[in-house]
């Protein structure tokens, strides 16, 4: 006849599997002090045809009347329930801190005892009750039990929250439910008593999907989420199907899903669920009458779920969707732990670089641009280097993309150019009897578009005393050819200057030879893949060998001198190779043949020796 309470704080009916679990919180108990209500024959009326649920119980917790709203309520008559034990009739005895706020009443000790349960009815519907157990009056002896129907109001609220807690459109848990499932999950209670102790998550993102709301508007987006989530939902329960649970489908927003998978087996498991959500998403959908086709990029996790927060899993699950949009859409990307330690890597040097450039974290390196024909230091290349305080020392490849993409490569450029001028400045005044090294600064096209370099450049070399012609800007092939407008402009102004302009990695881009002849470019760096490709004069190097490299460079650099150019070849790294470089007209040689990057006061011990290939060797160890 009675049926436990379930929970005082749900909102809502809970799962029969539930009905045996009592559960109240502090706040149903209610220990105020109250009066008990008199005593005498108008009590004993009011009683009687009140329409709020009441009986006598007396100090020993046995029902002594009760008026016909109880007996209704319960079920029976108002007689019969006269010496029944109260505290079994509305489930006072299922947790013990329930029963001991009763007793507590009952002996005095406690004014007011006030708690929600649920009881079944005879006829199998379930009631939300909320029972009160106060004192009588003094006169009095024992307390008054009163029990008021608040079915209504709880499923008022259960229908509340799940409006509150499903997404309108596809009815699928929405976010906060979601969050607040994975949460749960999360609990330490609900993984160590059983299960796998793991948990994953399919973070799905819809590819196309703005296109389609964008052209054929929200309707037809909305009646086409409503379809995706159809199918993941299909998708979920046949996952689900043999095991205890099926994975929670929820929409967390815009076009974006969530697939969370409680005590998973495994990676294997996550994958199996990533491909059929695939498969079912990229069939076509029939959608107002057109057919639409969409696909899907998944970002999977799965880990043990000791050790995890919600916040984690769900930073690592997109960080992951991320991953497989950038590798190409259309399929599910697998955590990596390694990757992601790579990325956070990068976003703390991202956090970092500006404050860097304040607190003078960078240095300079210098390699030697040799001249072909007689082995002498002609110029170097500034090569800047960062003395990250946590990572240690940093190349560029590093950071400068990184500087390029928040635009902290202006302030980070100026100071290499101020630098590498004054370095050079300084050179020349110690070693007046030798003729005076060129410097060659790299050039970012953000540079060209974000200041004014031409400015810069100018003030520069004015306040080093740096004559223009010791200066070459070295930008990149795909940032020249083609250059329009203010980039051109700002080449040409340099240029004017006397400054000298190299296409940086020459071969690689655009390779578009008739430009050059319209550009102000005076130097062209071919990229170091030619020269590798060169012949040697050991077997296996020769084997290894492209001899096309060698005709396409002389090619090159017989079109670069008819052209007025002169030619570097990078990336020289064996006498073999600067001789047959020398063999075909190459103007000048880079590489660790000649030396490494070294700091400023190498190059001064190399200016003036008679063939830096001999002396700088050394900068190969």
């Amino acid at each position: 006849m009675r049926e436990r309470a379930v929970s005082g704080t749900s909102e809502g009916p809970a799962p029969a599997a539930d009905l045996d679990r009592p559960v109240v919180t502090e706040s149903e108990i209610d220990t105020s002090p109250r009066t008990g209500p008199p005593s005498g024959l108008p009590y004993r009326s009011v009683f009687t045809a009140a329409p709020l649920a009441m009986a006598v119980v007396d100090r020993e917790g046995t029902v002594v009347s009760a008026n016909d709203s109880l007996a209704a309520l319960l079920g029976g008559s108002p007689d019969g329930l006269a010496g029944a034990v109260a505290a079994d009739l509305v489930d006072l005895t299922s947790d013990a801190r329930t029963w001991h706020a009763y007793r507590e009443v009952l002996r005095g000790r406690q004014s007011r005892l006030r708690c929600t349960r649920r009881l079944k009815h005879p006829d199998g519907r379930s009631l939300w009750v909320q029972v009160t157990v106060a004192p009588l009056a003094a006169e009095d002896d024992g307390v008054l039990l009163s029990v008021a129907d608040i079915s209504a109001r709880r499923e008022l609220q259960a229908r509340l929250r799940h409006l509150q807690m499903h997404d309108p459109v596809t009815r699928l848990p929405n976010r906060t439910l979601f969050f607040e499932r994975l949460s749960a999950a999360l609990e330490a209670e609900s993984y160590e008593q059983s299960g796998t102790g793991r948990i994953g998550l399919c973070y799905l993102d819809l590819d196309g999907f703005k296109a389609i709301n964008d052209t054929l508007g929200h309707r037809v987006g909305d009646r086409l989420l409503a379809a995706v989530a159809e199918r993941l939902t299909r998708c979920a329960d046949e996952a689900g199907h043999s095991r205890t649970s099926s994975p929670l489908v929820a929409r967390l927003g815009g076009d974006e899903f969530a697939l969370l998978v409680e005590d998973s087996t495994g990676t294997e498991q996550l994958a199996e669920l990533a491909e059929s959500a695939l498969r079912a998403i990229q069939d076509p959908f029939d959608i107002s009458g057109q057919r639409l086709s969409v696909s899907a990029s998944i970002g999977v996790v799965e880990r043990h779920a000791a050790g995890t927060t919600a916040t984690a899993l769900m930073q690592a699950a997109d960080t992951t969707l991320y991953w497989a949009k950038t590798d190409g859409k259309a399929r599910w990307t697998l955590f990596d732990p390694e990757r992601n330690a790579h990325r956070m890597t990068r976003q703390a040097l991202a956090s970092t670089l500006r404050p860097a450039i304040e607190r003078g974290e960078f240095r300079l390196e210098y390699q030697p641009l040799v001249g072909m024909e007689d082995d002498r230091l002609h110029g170097v290349e500034a090569l800047i280097r960062w003395n990250h305080p946590q990572f240690g020392v940093l190349t560029p490849n590093r950071f400068i993309g990184l500087a390029e993409e928040d635009g902290s490569i202006v302030p980070l450029g100026r100071w290499v150019l101020r630098t590498a001028c004054e370095q050079a400045r300084r050179w020349q005044l110690d070693h007046p009897d030798e003729p005076p090294i060129f410097v060659s600064v790299n050039v970012a096209v953000r540079q060209v578009w974000d200041s004014d370099l031409v400015a810069d450049v100018a003030e520069t070399l004015a306040g080093t005393g740096l004559a223009p012609h010791l200066l070459q800007l070295e930008l990149t092939e795909s940032a020249v050819m083609g250059s329009a407008g203010r980039p051109l402009q700002t080449l040409k102004a340099l240029s004017d200057m006397g400054v000298r302009i190299a296409i940086d990695d020459f071969g690689t881009g655009y390779s578009n030879l008739a430009y050059l002849s319209r550009l102000p470019v005076s130097v062209l760096k071919l990229d170091g893949s030619f020269v590798r490709g060169f012949q040697y004069d050991d077997r296996e190097a020769a084997a290894r060998a492209n001899p096309a490299d060698e005709v396409v460079v002389e090619a090159m650099i017989q079109l670069a001198h008819r052209l007025g150019l002169t030619v570097t070849a990078e990336c020289v790294e064996t006498s073999a190779q600067a001789t047959r470089l020398r063999s075909i007209g190459c103007d000048t040689g880079q590489g660790w043949l000649y030396s490494r990057p070294v700091p400023p006061d190498r190059i001064s011990e190399l200016l003036g020796t008679p063939g830096v290939q001999a002396e700088a060797g050394v900068g190969k160890s």
